[in-house]
C-alpha cells in the first residue's frame, strides 16, 4: 500500500496571509529537511505551490537562480545543503506513464523529494510522506493543510509547523 492510501498520522491546518509568508513557510520547511523526505504537493494553479516550493529550495541552501518548474523535465535535481529534486506531475495522465520516466528509482535516496501535483498520481507518494495542499482563501492567503503519514513526517511536521 503506498502512502496516498492510508490515514494520516498527523494533520495540521493553517492559513498564510500572503506570498511572502508561505515562501517563509517554505524556508523553514527546506531548513529541517533530510536525505529521505518527500512532500507532496496539491494544489490548484495559483493556489501557492510556487512559493512554497521556492521557500523549500532556499531552505535547503538552493540558489535561487537555479529554481524552475520541472514541468517538461517532469523532474529537476537541485544541489544545496542536501540534495534536493523537484518533480511535477501535471503533464503526465497515469502511474506507469511515471513509471516509464524512472521517477520511482528516485524515491528514497540520499536526497529529499518535492512532488507538485501529487493528486495526479498518489500512487507516486512511498508509505512515508508529508502532503501539503494549498488552496485559495481570499486574494492572497492560502490555507495550507499539511498531513504526515509515518513517524518521519510526523517529526518533521511537528517541527516545522509546532
Amino acid at each position: 500500500m503506498s502512502g496516498a492510501e492510508a490515514q494520516p498520522t498527523r494533520s495540521r491546518r493553517l492559513v498564510s496571509p500572503s506570498p511572502e509568508e508561505t515562501h517563509r513557510l517554505g524556508v523553514k520547511l527546506g531548513q529541517l529537511l533530510q536525505p529521505g523526505d518527500f512532500v507532496g504537493l496539491i494544489g490548484d494553479l495559483g493556489a501557492g505551490k510556487t512559493h512554497l516550493v521556492r521557500g523549500v529550495a532556499e531552505g535547503a541552501g538552493v540558489a535561487q537562480s537555479e529554481v524552475a518548474s520541472p514541468t517538461f523535465a517532469i523532474v529537476y535535481p537541485y544541489e544545496g545543503r542536501i540534495p534536493l529534486y523537484h518533480a511535477d506531475l501535471y503533464r503526465l495522465t497515469d502511474y506507469d506513464e511515471l513509471y516509464a520516466t524512472g521517477f520511482l528509482d528516485l524515491v528514497g535516496g540520499e536526497h529529499a523529494m518535492l512532488v507538485e501535483w501529487l493528486d495526479r498520481i498518489p500512487q507516486a507518494a512511498p508509505r512515508d510522506f508529508l502532503r501539503v495542499t494549498l488552496r485559495h482563501e481570499g486574494e492572497d492567503a492560502r490555507s495550507l493543510d499539511v498531513e504526515a503519514f509515518g513517524a518521519r513526517p510526523v517529526a518533521l511536521l511537528d517541527a516545522w509547523l509546532g
